[in-house]
């Protein structure tokens, strides 16, 4: 049980990290409360799962291509602009009672998933971190149990989710309108940030 549980803490770690993930689930819990922020959180979950599964699978020489890699920079650095300039365009104009019928949980939940999948952070990240730990458990405790610590870490990756998303909508019931644009403005200078340094590595990488 001490061992499932050093699992579940792991997947924690692994997505505690201040990034684009994270400051989108802020960005919307702020606006449009918890189930918008869980949601983003779910669309990365879902590109988290995708990123696991191709290092479980072994695939991870496919992602090692330069071609691919250069793809994920250029598009990365793309999702985060775009999104990122929205957040900020719209900051000024945001009305709590309106801005919540806008967002559909579907938007929520692609934005997540394509802030992750779309993330050459989350990309080295995974097979960093996740081939590591596939490799660490293999060699102590078998093959065998794979799948189960790979559930845990899975576990804890949504237990942070719903914190995240609890504590950004908890907060909006006592921030003024005008510090939720505040903040709403940062995230999306965040992601802009994250986006700018996406697209500069992914033009360096083309070009050498």
């Amino acid at each position: 049980m001490n061992i499932y549980a050093g699992y579940i803490l792991l997947g924690l770690t692994l997505a505690a990290p201040i990034g684009p993930v994270n400051s989108a689930r802020i960005d919307k819990g702020l606006k449009n409360g918890f189930w918008h922020a869980w949601m983003v959180g779910c669309g990365s979950m879902v590109a988290d799962g995708c990123y696991m599964l191709l290092v479980y699978m072994g695939l991870v020489n496919f992602l090692d291509a330069r071609p691919v890699q250069t793809f994920l920079w250029l598009f990365g650095g793309f999702v985060l602009l775009y999104t990122g300039i929205e957040s900020i365009i719209g900051a000024n104009s945001y009305q709590i009672s309106e801005d919540r019928k806008k967002q559909s949980l579907a938007k929520s939940f692609l934005s997540g998933f394509l802030l992750s999948i779309s993330s050459p952070l989350s990309m080295l990240f995974w097979l960093g971190i996740y081939g590591s730990v596939l490799a660490e458990t293999a060699s102590s405790y078998g093959t065998g149990q794979l799948l189960a610590y790979s559930a845990m870490i899975f576990i804890g990756l949504a237990l942070w989710d719903i914190i995240v998303a609890a504590l950004a909508s908890g907060f909006r019931t006592f921030l003024t309108l005008g510090g939720i644009r505040v903040i709403a403005a940062l995230s999306g200078f965040s992601l802009v940030g994250f986006g700018l340094y996406f697209g500069y590595k992914g033009i360096i990488s083309l070009f050498q």
